[in-house]
């Protein structure tokens, strides 16, 4: 195996037996012989998508595929060798149907067309196959960004949303990495489209959920416990959220959030229900002590699952993309997914230990933020607010991620943080006060609720008369961690946004010549010390 596309790869360089996050090799290896396999299918869905033969199934298996090789998503082998399966079986039925209709030369096929259950093993998939130490790079690039486009364009087509021009793109871009005709200067365009769809699904994303339970409100959220058994449900899928709150309603079982899921109890259609109790713990990499303490069930709807405890695993449950081999995982079966076995195994847990108590801000999306944008824009006239400050991103379990409690304890009492992500579990619960009743900490929500932050500090900038962003109160220190932090970067990139600081550590993938390249248009820097970042992200 050779796999470096989380942020703790291996002495930042990359994992070559097991993985950092837990994943074994083989899996590893499987997921490499999956990506190649969507890119066959990619080639020949392209050709379909144009004669106007392509079927939805195709676009979901796509999504799903792409969604389950995320860090911390499915660690099984069984779980990667089905998509396998499905998906050469997928490929033969594409191809068959453009044979049909006289619309393949199978004599003049590009080599990723060739590919088969039985030559694959004779294939080198790995990410090293591609020797070009800058092609490597833009290609790797491209496709974790194509990674976060499918992650969330997955939970938008859970609530019946479908982009076919975000779809295409996917493929576009995955045959685009099996093209050697391609130089540098093309593979940049296409790792600025990426960010460019990746604008387009946040913003799909965006509408679903409101559309479906309404604009989050600043809202206190509880993070202390009561005496009933609950459930624990994290990730980032809400319609499971809201299945499962409607499935454990009457049954005397509370339901918590965790991680990404906190900020559904900043939507209007979930508040209705009284067992939502409210949120339960931190972020993902403390699952094995607070999954340990909560007792009862524990529903993971997405990725940053990771390896359980024996302890309580037999109360593990997993959904969607995501899956561990010894958790019990639901599938959808009529369109709906049950349940029951969790509820059941619930009423017969003791209820969760209390970690903490009181309460946490949340809700600040761009609706509720730009509905009081005046009293912003005048605390900002008259100084009381000198800049705003974009923390936005991922956590990590690594000690250096300290860093960024630290940055924003040490901002001064005049900055706004703008945050989305689970990179707010470093800040979130700090008592850093407020400027005329606006909390210094606004938090937006999930990773994907990154569109937000954009949609505010637009809105915002407008209504302060600058017409460049870049020249605008707002800086910019992100931490990533996985694929679909790599995505909202790409798309900041394409937003022209300058300046951002970004860590804790750069990305293993990205080579030193297109580094170098990043830094010239985009002045991307490493984070340092607090205070160097803090004299260059004041300015």
């Amino acid at each position: 195996m050779f796999c470096y596309q989380c942020e703790e790869t291996m002495n930042g360089e990359g994992c070559t037996k097991n993985g950092m996050c837990g994943k074994k090799g083989e899996v590893a290896d499987l997921q490499d012989d999956l990506i190649y396999v969507l890119k066959s299918i990619a080639f020949y869905n392209q050709k379909a998508r144009k004669a106007g033969i392509s079927e939805n199934s195709t676009d979901d298996f796509m999504l799903d595929a792409l969604f389950s090789t995320i860090t911390n998503t499915d660690f099984r082998a069984t779980g990667i060798q089905e998509r396998i399966d499905r998906g050469f079986k997928l490929q033969s039925e594409i191809k068959q149907k453009l044979l049909d209709n006289n619309l393949l030369d199978e004599n003049d096929l590009p080599e990723i067309a060739t590919l088969t259950l039985e030559n694959l093993k004779d294939r080198n998939t790995g990410i090293l196959a591609t020797e070009d130490e800058d092609i490597r790079s833009l290609r790797e690039l491209l496709i974790f960004g194509i990674k976060g486009i499918a992650a969330y364009a997955h939970h938008a087509m859970m609530l019946g949303n479908t982009n076919k021009k975000v779809n295409s793109f996917i493929e576009e871009g995955l045959v685009a990495t099996t093209d050697d005709s391609l130089a540098d200067k093309d593979l940049i365009s296409l790792v600025l489209k990426c960010g460019e769809k990746g604008f387009d699904v946040m913003a799909d994303l965006d509408r679903v959920n409101t559309t479906a339970f309404g604009n989050p409100e600043p809202t206190q959220v509880n993070i202390g416990t009561r005496d009933k058994p609950g459930i624990l449900i994290s990730g980032h899928d809400l319609k499971d959220l809201k299945q499962l709150l409607d499935q454990t309603e009457g049954t005397g079982v509370d339901v918590y959030t965790h991680g990404e899921m906190l900020p559904a109890n900043s939507y209007p259609e979930f508040k209705k229900y009284e067992h939502l109790v409210g949120n339960y713990g931190g972020s993902w990499w403390h699952q094995k002590q607070e999954f340990e303490s909560f007792n009862g069930p524990i529903l993971l709807t997405s990725n940053c699952i990771i390896p359980p405890k024996e302890s309580y695993i037999a109360r593990l449950y997993t959904t969607g993309s995501v899956g561990y081999d010894g958790a019990t995982h639901i599938v959808v079966e009529d369109g709906k997914k049950d349940f029951s076995a969790i509820i059941e195994q619930a009423k017969k847990c003791e209820p969760p230990v209390q970690l903490e108590e009181g309460s946490i801000m949340g809700g600040f999306a761009y609706n509720s933020v730009l509905s009081n944008a005046n009293k912003i824009v005048d605390a900002v006239k008259a100084g009381r607010i000198k800049k705003f400050i974009v923390m936005a991103g991922c956590d990590g379990r690594h000690k250096d991620r300290q860093y960024y409690t630290d940055f924003a304890e040490a901002l001064p009492k005049d900055t706004i943080i703008l945050t989305a992500g689970c990179a707010k579990y470093r800040y979130n619960k700090l008592n850093l006060g407020d400027i005329d009743g606006i909390p210094r900490v606004l938090d937006a929500g999930q990773c994907n609720d990154s569109f937000s932050l954009i949609v505010i500090a637009q809105g915002l900038m407008a209504r302060l008369g600058f017409t460049d962003v870049n020249e605008a109160p707002i800086s910019y220190n992100i931490a990533w961690y996985e694929q679909k932090a790599v995505l909202v970067l790409l798309t900041l990139l394409r937003l022209e946004i300058q300046n951002i600081t970004l860590g804790p550590k750069l990305p293993a993938f990205v080579s030193p010549n297109i580094l170098k390249v990043l830094v010239e248009k985009f002045n991307i820097t490493p984070n340092t010390t607090i205070e160097e970042d803090m004299e260059r992200l004041l300015k």
